[in-house]
């Protein structure tokens, strides 16, 4: 045997090719599910808690800006606009079997506290008690409403009967079928996983 012939290379076996093979493509994967499940950055990151009947609350991160607000309740304006489907927004369907569809009626309340999203509080709401009803409606930050085709948002309290109060600031109202303004689509915030 020459010194030559001891030197090529032989291929890789079949086996090392396939576990190379499975290894990147776990990679690939796993960056791949990462980035298809990040977080939308447009809105301020929120949670739902309770939901009982068409009522639901949610709550986002304390110190959450009345800007980053009404980028949420303009969001779920647009969800509803566009899909009428609030379930891509963690929301399960608040009049299921409806003829008007399972979202017909929806009212969003937006906390930055996430004691007033828990289901025990939701219930002593609904169920009258004064002294949350006062406390419920001073910690509310905001709100989104849909009763058949009128719908509402706003920043503030939304009284237990419906009514805005002096501190609320309407963002907009009208009917679901009028069409959206054209507004500029708002910028992501925060780091970017992707490598490019």
């Amino acid at each position: 045997m020459t010194p030559s012939e001891s030197k090529t290379k032989k291929p890789l076996d079949i086996v090392v090719k396939f576990a190379l093979s499975v290894f990147v493509g776990s990679f690939a994967l796993i960056w791949g599910g990462m980035y298809l499940s990040r977080p939308d950055r447009s809105i301020p990151p929120y949670t739902v808690g309770a939901q009982s009947g068409h009522l639901v609350t949610t709550d986002v991160p304390r110190g959450t800006t009345d800007e980053d607000i009404e980028l949420l309740v303009k969001r779920f304006r647009k969800v509803n606009h566009e899909k009428h489907d609030f379930a891509r927004m963690k929301i399960y369907p608040t009049t299921p079997g409806d003829p008007g569809g399972p979202y017909n009626q929806i009212v969003i309340y937006v906390f930055d506290d996430h004691g007033w999203t828990d289901q025990e509080v939701l219930a002593k709401y609904l169920g009258g008690n004064a002294e949350v009803i006062k406390d419920y409606e001073r910690s509310m930050r905001g709100y989104y409403r849909v009763l058949d085709q009128e719908e509402e948002g706003g920043i503030g309290p939304l009284s237990k009967n419906g009514q805005v109060t002096t501190k609320t600031r309407v963002l907009f109202k009208g009917r679901v079928t009028d069409p959206l303004p054209v507004e500029a689509e708002p910028v992501e915030r925060g780091i970017s996983i992707s490598p490019l």
